[in-house]
């Protein structure tokens, strides 16, 4: 018997070798034959804890690993890697301001002598 293999979105990696994947599926509604986008949750093994949120990810149905996680992450973006959630990128730590606020507010607390 083959395995379902579904495609969703990353929504929480907050747990331990575990990702919280959001598939969504668009059905017809019955009586108004308008289309209608219903998602559900599923709690996905992730080995290497190498996926963040927002990670678009497949995951394959397996045997159960716990009480409520029997699927497991299959493949990802390409940039995602083992450890990679302990490492701060590097554009978010180029872009956070130091403890004494960003460069700009400093700038523009000095006087310049220019508005006199």
């Amino acid at each position: 018997m083959s395995k379902r293999v579904l495609q969703g979105v990353v929504v929480s990696d907050a747990c331990n070798k575990t990702v919280t994947v959001r598939v969504e599926r668009r059905v017809m509604h019955a009586v108004y034959k308008k289309f209608v986008t219903s998602s559900k949750k599923y709690a996905a093994h992730d080995e290497g804890n190498s996926y963040r949120v927002g990670d678009v990810v497949q995951i394959e149905e397996s045997r159960p690993i716990s009480k409520r996680k029997c699927w497991v992450v299959i493949s990802g973006p390409p940039d995602a890697a083992p450890g990679r959630r302990s490492a701060r990128p590097a554009a978010a730590a180029a872009a956070s301001p130091g403890p004494g606020g960003s460069e700009l507010e400093a700038e523009a607390a000095e006087p310049t002598g220019e508005n006199i």
